[in-house]
């Protein structure tokens, strides 16, 4: 049988979770990775990051958080993610005893999505689901669990949220000369009206922030950095790679719109994919530590409901400080539609993940 849920430790308190939950942890990341040594590592993993960001935990949705942490932490180095993310559906499945559609919601897909992995995975195990949680019972029956090592889960997290910290003030200390990519368009507005071919988008047009690209076709967004879009609906990016063809999905039905944030030479490089319009979005607004920004926007020809958006922005030491202390329901990105109604809006933790 799955193992059973606890309830919350009395006063929301990381020790008390750590040490109720640990071989819970264990037994679960044990069938995701069917390695002993490999499963200690990501649940010690999963819980240092916790501990980092254990505050800003909403009290109510502690198993959520955790098992997203734990899952994503898995997938995101392994290689034949495909497989590996199929292997994800059916122990939360079976093993935890999720629902379909909180399984969406914690790997961010659809439940047709789930549903459709979950009959694959069965398919190729030659399993029934009752058949299955057996093999899964077998498989953690020799997992010993060792005694949690608070200590160092405690000391990891606090180490881990003052490196984040001084991450953070140091490139913001480095963005002081440099201008946005966004900032360069309206400033290059302001002075002679060619923001679009300043902004290294190749569009030569302030007038839109829309732009609609072939299949591979590549776009320079800023410096060094090129994006393109693909058949398959994948999106890529040099040199920072955001999806390629062995763990893209494609785009989902109801609209909704992901956040990413990496470190570029000069600043901070924020993107996502939007999905699930009905047609070619209005614009993209970008909430940032220097107000809000229309984002650059790319769809692919003959598919307009989906596509990436992008902008650079300079994000002062004060306001990035601000950001990382937000709370969970705050909200940085708003897709509109054609009508200029809100389409969907990012979830909260995009910097956690």
């Amino acid at each position: 049988m799955p193992p059973t849920p606890h309830a919350l430790p009395a006063g929301h308190d990381f020790a008390a979770y750590a040490r109720t939950h640990w071989s819970g942890l264990l037994a679960t990341a044990r069938l995701l990775t069917d390695d002993p040594g490999a499963a200690e590592e990501l649940a010690r993993r999963t819980l240092v990051r916790m501990c980092a960001r254990w505050r800003r935990v909403p009290r109510n949705d502690v198993d959520f958080h955790v098992r997203r942490c734990l899952v994503r932490g898995h997938l995101r180095p392994v290689r034949g993610r495909r497989a590996a993310r199929r292997r994800a559906v059916l122990v939360l499945r079976f093993w935890e005893g999720l629902a379909d559609a909180e399984i969406a919601q914690l790997l961010g897909c659809s439940v047709g999505s789930v549903r459709a992995q979950v009959r694959q995975g069965l398919k190729t195990a030659g399993a029934d689901p009752g058949r299955l949680r057996e093999v899964y019972a077998r498989a953690v029956e020799d997992v010993v669990p060792s005694e949690v090592p608070l200590a160092d889960l405690q000391a990891g997290g606090r180490m881990r949220q003052k490196r984040r910290l001084t991450v953070a003030s140091a490139a913001c200390a480095a963005l002081l000369t440099p201008v946005a990519l966004l900032g360069v368009d309206r400033m290059s507005g302001a002075q002679g009206g060619t923001s679009g071919a300043r902004a290294g988008d190749g569009t030569g047009s302030a007038a839109s922030p829309i732009r609609v690209v072939g299949p591979g076709e590549r776009v320079t967004v800023g410096p060094g950095v090129r994006v393109w879009l693909t058949a398959d609906r994948g999106y890529w990016s040099v040199p920072i790679r955001l999806k390629g063809p062995e763990d893209s999905e494609p785009a989902r039905d109801e609209p909704g719109v992901s956040v990413r944030v990496d470190n570029v030479d000069g600043g901070f490089f924020l993107s996502g994919l939007f999905h699930g319009l009905n047609g070619e979005p209005d614009r993209v607004e970008v909430r940032t530590g220097d107000g809000t920004v229309t984002a650059k926007v790319l769809v692919l020809a003959g598919s307009p409901g989906w596509g990436l958006w992008y902008a650079r922005t300079p994000v002062p030491d004060e306001d990035m400080k601000a950001v990382l202390s937000t709370e969970g329901d705050e909200r940085i990105v708003t897709v509109y539609d054609a009508q200029g109604d809100v389409a969907a809006r990012s979830a909260g933790e995009w910097w956690r993940i």
